[in-house]
């Protein structure tokens, strides 16, 4: 049963939401100790939220009593929210973020903190201090990806209606989905109020929806998307009725395969399996045709990272120990006492990532890359621009391997971690929508086939997932 037919059923005068939340909150727990997606499971929150649904004199909502998960980078008034960082370890926000707010008041009932890499700093969801690493449902020794891989993981696990709200950097809410075998929806920068998001880099971070369907993601980003006065970012643009698209005739897309993004790097498995969905879709009509996006491959990665991890360095300064975050004995002048808290409570991929972007910022060198950086990412999103020009969306895969063992994650370099990012980063720096959909399986493991389109144009990118689907499913 999807999220549609679960609303419509949920409003009927017989059903509990009570009763059914209490048996959601069950099965969460079971499957949590098996695959360890959530951070904590809110039932508390979740029961006193079903009963006050069920005392309404008027059921309506279009999520009415709909169970949903909610990364833990985005706050919840009264729900322990930490970003997945020992450093925001008790940390209760006294209001909700505007885009879960949204969902609560079409009749959502969250119940549980999903599983990140610390700040959203990672591939892999192996990021992680305060808890167990999040497990792959295709395959136990395998990575959920990141750094919403806890979303992605239960999302393709939870064995009744369920949703989930990822936010995305760098890919985040992309890879996990290609890992997962799940639907992973990001919208432009913009489409989605920020307010009420513990940040990575503001000019970077998207909420968007994660879930087993192309509609049931559309319907999620539907609700959530709108300006918010609490956000100067979010954009007064007219929410589109993305939800409606599903079963989109193929002959109407215009799809441009990048081939840098099925050249070296990308293994053949996942290259064959992109491929083959490409073909499905254009035998059912679809006008195929190559497209080279050069600058985006050659320089995405390095002027991501720059403009990242400088944006996460100043955002991260805030926690020292005084005003935020966790609170250490007061000993020592200053320096010492905010360098003894950020070591402790920092992990070492954060320790890493605040010292290359305060580097990367600081007087003398700021002009040499931080700049510089900027404006390559002006020439990115022209290349992007043009391209779309011509096509309707531009389709490669999502991530250049299957989940990988977390055996073989362990060898890899931090380097070598990042360049993981390579299909993903791109859309991302340049604020494009994209959608990443299962394409089939390569060795027993889901492989994703991502879409994108310009800027505001949600509408083109669930229409290429849903035609996929169709063929796929």
């Amino acid at each position: 049963m999807d999220a549609f037919r679960f609303a419509k059923e949920s409003q009927g005068k017989g059903f509990s939401v009570e009763h059914h939340t209490a048996k959601v909150l069950e099965k969460s727990e079971k499957l949590n100790k098996r695959f360890h997606h959530l951070k904590l499971i809110s039932s508390d929150y979740a029961v006193k939220r079903s009963k006050e649904l069920d005392r309404q004199g008027k059921r309506s909502g279009r999520l009415f009593g709909l169970p949903v998960s909610v990364k833990d980078c985005l706050c919840i008034k009264g729900i322990e929210s930490t970003a997945g960082s020992k450093i925001l370890s008790g940390y209760l926000p006294v209001s909700t973020a505007t885009a879960v707010k949204k969902l609560e008041e079409e009749g959502a009932v969250v119940i549980a903190k999903t599983a990140q890499d610390e700040f959203g700093f990672g591939t892999f969801s192996t990021n992680i201090l305060e808890q167990k690493i999040p497990l792959n449902p295709f395959d136990l020794e395998r990575s959920c990806g990141g750094s919403s891989g806890g979303s992605a993981g239960f999302t393709a696990v939870a064995d009744f209606p369920h949703v989930s709200v990822g936010e995305s950097t760098g890919g985040s809410i992309a890879c996990p989905a290609s890992f997962c075998g799940v639907v992973g929806l990001t919208p432009s920068y913009g489409r989605v109020s920020r307010h009420g998001l513990i940040d990575y880099a503001n000019s970077l971070d998207k909420i968007g929806a994660i879930a087993k369907t192309v509609r049931e993601a559309a319907l999620l980003l539907e609700l959530m998307s709108g300006k918010d006065e609490k956000d100067s970012t979010s954009l007064p643009a007219e929410a589109e009725k993305l939800s409606e698209l599903n079963g989109t005739d193929a002959k109407k897309l215009r799809v441009g395969v990048v081939k840098e993004f099925f050249g070296a790097g990308i293994s053949s498995g996942v290259s064959k399996v992109a491929w083959n969905a490409i073909k499905q879709l254009e035998s059912e009509g679809a006008r195929v045709e190559e497209v080279s996006l050069p600058l985006n491959a050659k320089f995405g990665i390095a002027a991501y990272y720059l403009i990242a991890l400088s944006e996460a360095s100043t955002n991260l300064a805030r926690y020292c120990g005084m005003r935020y975050g966790v609170h250490e004995k007061l000993e020592g002048n200053f320096d010492e006492y905010f360098s003894m808290v950020r070591s402790k409570n920092f992990s070492k991929e954060s320790k890493r990532r605040i010292i290359l972007g305060t580097f990367a910022r600081m007087a003398g060198f700021r002009g040499a890359y931080y700049v510089r950086a900027m404006k390559a990412r002006t020439k990115l999103v022209e290349e992007f621009r043009k391209a779309f020009k011509s096509f309707t969306v531009l389709a490669h895969p999502t991530m250049p391997l299957v989940a990988p063992k977390f055996s073989e994650i362990e060898k890899l370099s931090p380097l070598q971690q990042y360049s993981m990012d390579l299909c993903t980063v791109p859309a991302n720096l340049a604020g494009l929508p994209h959608i990443s959909v299962n394409a089939g399986k390569s060795s027993g493991m889901p492989v994703g086939l991502m879409f994108s389109a310009d800027h505001l144009h949600e509408k083109n990118v669930v229409s290429a997932a849903a035609a996929l689907e169709a063929v796929v499913a």
